[in-house]
Order: C-alpha cells, then structure tokens, then sequence
C-alpha cells in the first residue's frame, strides 16, 4: 500500500503513538487522540492545499511541522498537535501517502485503547464477521460505496445495520472505513479487522473449510499455525462445501491448499 519511504515514516510514528499513549504522560487519552487524528485524517484529506504543503519533500521538516502546528492550535489536543507536526515532519513518498498514514494513526490509536480496554479480540471478530456480510451483499455493499450518496448518508446506513450491536470501537472504524476509505466498503473494513490482529500482536489466518470446524480442530489448527508463523494467529473461518474436505489457509500472500478439491486440481495438472 505504501512506497518504502512512507513506510518507514509510518512505523516511525507508529513509535511515536504508542509512546505517547503508553509513556510517561499515560493519562493521555488514547480514544481521543484516536478519534482527533481521524478528524486531522479528514481535513488533510479534503483539502488539497494543505495535505501538498504538509508533505512538500522540498520543505524542511520543521517547516512542515510549523504549517501542522499552526492549523491545529487550539482545535484538538496538545498530544495530537505534537503527534500530527512529527509525522508530517517524516519523510512520505506522496501526500496521499501521508493522509492515509494520518487515518491509520488514528485507527491503530482507537485498536490500542481496545486493547487496554479488554475488547481488542472482539473488536477483531466483529469487524471481521461486518466485513463478510457485506461482501455477502451485493446491494448492501453498492449502496454502502455509492459515492453519489453522501459520506454521513452512507455512515448512517451503516449504523442502521450495527447501531447497539457491537462494540462503539467497532462501529467507530467501521463508519471510518465507509467515509473515508477508496476501497470496497467489505474490503477496507476486512482490512481494518487484519488492522486490529496486527495491533492486538497477532497474524490473522483466514481459513476456507469444507464443513465446520470443532473446537479441537480450531484449537489444533492454532497451534499448529502459531509454530509456523512464530506468532499467535487469529482464525477466521469461512465455509465452503466445493471444498468437499480439508482446508484452505491464507496468511498475508502465502496460501497453502489441503482441500480435497485442491488435491484433485493438483491431480489433474499432473495427468496432462
């Protein structure tokens, strides 16, 4: 998603995030300095002016974090302020890069406090299973990316479906992601959900199963995954009965095929 240099920006204020939340000044408050980022996130993208001074390669950094500085005196707090003039202050490859390094700061400053809070895992699951009704409906999914509706036309839509149902983390990044984000609604919200994993120290592993899978199956699966990875991993189970046995798992590009109908596939292409 990011050229190398933003990313190196961006785990550079990831750092910085964190430690401010979790620093000496703890008493920060992480879901309003979630919430003020994803605001900053907003304007810097709708207003193009301020989103190419704030990532002109050709000013000095402490230039760049003077123009933040400035536009944020007073409008949100002293923690955002400081967070916003640094990363702006980093090097991005583009300026789309750094609004949507911006948005991300936010989301993983609201994933933080779930964590702290105990509802990181379902906040996860949550965002997960929203993402999958989504893409499982293709009228809801158009009408949620129709972007001849309004953004707060189709945030209230959402919130239609989810309003008092998960967690206000949840429908936060959720109504985010329908607002904010280019991508497929299904998809930036299933983003969100790998977002929360990686923040909550995990690897997500989206597995397709010819039937459901028992506890003891999941749990071993876990396992077995986890010592592959050398990481805790999430499942995310889907069902799918072309399989007709075995299981499919996707962690990030690596995919790995033991269904039965993947076995017959590999059968075939050897017979030719």
């Amino acid at each position: 998603m990011y050229a190398a240099s933003s990313r190196e920006a961006l785990d550079g204020a990831r750092v910085e995030l964190e430690t401010t939340l979790r620093g000496a000044a703890s008493g920060t408050d992480a879901v309003g300095v979630g919430e003020e980022l994803l605001a900053v996130a907003d304007t810097v993208s709708d207003n193009r002016s301020l989103r190419i001074a704030l990532a002109d390669s050709a000013a000095a950094p402490d230039d760049r974090a003077a123009v933040a500085e400035k536009v944020l005196s007073g409008k949100v707090s002293d923690a955002t302020r400081a967070l916003v003039a640094s990363t702006v202050a980093r090097t991005w490859s583009s300026d789309a890069d750094l609004a949507a390094g911006l948005r991300q700061l936010g989301q993983e400053a609201l994933l933080l406090a779930a964590k702290d809070a105990g509802t990181a895992d379902t906040v996860e699951d949550e965002l997960f299973r929203l993402s999958r009704v989504i893409k499982g409906d293709n009228a809801l999914e158009q009408a949620l990316s129709d972007r001849s509706r309004s953004a707060a036309d189709r945030t209230a839509l959402l919130r239609t479906l989810i309003d008092g149902k998960v967690e206000k983390t949840t429908e936060r990044l959720a109504s985010d992601a329908i607002a904010g984000s280019d991508e497929l609604p299904g998809d930036a919200i299933d983003a969100l959900s790998q977002l929360a994993a990686a923040t909550n120290g995990r690897k997500v592993a989206y597995v397709t199963s010819a039937g459901e899978l028992s506890s003891a199956q999941r749990t071993d699966l876990v396992a077995k995954l986890t010592e592959i990875y050398s990481s805790p991993v999430t499942l995310h189970v889907e069902i799918d009965p072309t399989l007709l046995g075995g299981v499919v798992v996707r962690v990030g590009d690596e995919r790995i095929d033991g269904s039965i109908a993947g076995k017959i596939a590999t059968l075939r292409r050897g017979l030719r």
